[in-house]
């Protein structure tokens, strides 16, 4: 099992740097962040901080092809790719859908998973190849060429997804693997898992392979109570996001959640963070202790063939960007990623 550190490049630049740095420093996998809007521009501080990393792997998780145009994308991962020496990898997926609406898209007319597919091909062939001809339904080039060039011999390019079973089964059959997004329960993995299967054995390749990525908000301390109010603070904020099929997935009724969305929808986060029951922000988290939290990797996720977990490291910092709710409490990114390192990775070498 691989352990990676998700970002919301949210923190001051210096900071995001030396913490990125520390999970090379401990052997994480990668370091991934959210490419959007929102926050900083991952690209340029990946830029940064490839000359300051040894071994992490860096790039989006998840890159949305309905904003960045899939040629963009490419050309910005093989620039990383030779920066950091071969260490650039790629997740894309539609998008945020709430971030889709903010810039004008209807996401429910843009028949996203088609427009992934495309944007997938045109990612894989330029970096690849480092050109294409190609008339698509979405994208048109005619002899488009690029000097940047990836150092790998092959950038991993996989896809992001959280509805399925199509989404699953295309990142399968298509891509490199699966970061799934927001899901905690056995029965959801299992079902990701089993269509990530299907479109790789559609596709004749060994599933085993893929990088089949658990996406998961994470909070762990010491004091077990104080990590789980923080992973509480931002549950509705990610929850928003999810198609009813996922909640239900992971044991959540859809309509439990239904005010708690409308006050987050309405702009009134702190009205949201209330009606967030205890027990539905631990169902949508993975929060607590180190054990706490290495039980629930174990029992919900390892069993299912999920091979890399994602830590969304909440903390402070960033749940008082969000919500403006101060939790003094709250262990820092630095002090989770160690504890991660020392009390979790351990269980799963």
């Amino acid at each position: 099992m691989r352990f990676s550190y998700a970002m919301l490049p949210d923190y001051p630049v210096n900071e995001s740097l030396a913490a990125i740095r520390l999970a090379d420093e401990l052997g994480f996998h990668a370091c991934y962040a959210a490419d959007e809007t929102w926050h900083k521009d991952l690209w340029q501080l990946f830029a940064v901080a490839a000359g300051r990393t040894r071994t992490i792997r860096l790039g989006p998780s998840v890159s949305p092809v309905l904003l960045r145009e899939p040629a963009l994308i490419a050309q910005a991962a093989a620039t990383l790719d030779e920066l950091s020496g071969g260490r650039a990898e790629v997740v894309l997926s539609s998008g945020n859908f709430g971030l889709l609406a903010q810039h004008g898209i209807d996401s429910a007319r843009s028949r996203p998973l088609s427009r992934v597919k495309e944007a997938h091909h045109v990612v894989r062939t330029l970096l690849d190849h480092g050109s294409i001809t190609h008339q698509g339904e979405f994208h048109s080039y005619d002899g488009l060429f690029t000097f940047a060039r990836p150092v790998q011999n092959r950038v991993p390019v996989k896809l992001g997804a959280m509805r399925g079973p199509k989404s699953f089964e295309a990142a399968g059959e298509l891509s490199d693997g699966c970061h799934h997004a927001l899901s905690y329960s056995r029965e959801a993995y299992e079902y990701a898992v089993r269509h990530i299967r299907a479109g790789a054995e559609r596709a004749g390749k060994d599933w085993t392979s893929l990088d089949i990525g658990a996406w998961v908000v994470f909070a762990t301390g010491p004091d077990s109570a104080q990590a789980k109010e923080a992973a509480r603070s931002m549950v509705g904020i990610y929850a928003s996001s999810m198609p009813e099929e996922q909640l239900y997935r992971n044991g959540v009724e859809p309509g439990a959640l239904k005010p708690v969305i409308e006050a987050i929808g309405a702009g009134d986060l702190a009205r949201g963070i209330r009606l967030t029951p205890p027990e539905i922000a631990d169902r949508l988290s993975i929060a607590g202790t180190p054990e706490e939290c290495l039980e629930k990797i174990r029992t919900q996720i390892a069993p299912t063939g999920v091979n890399h977990v994602i830590c969304a490291v909440t903390d402070r910092t960033l749940v008082k960007a969000f919500t403006g709710r101060d939790l003094p409490g709250i262990a820092d990114v630095p002090t989770q990623l160690r504890l991660i390192h020392r009390r979790i990775m351990p269980a799963f070498a």
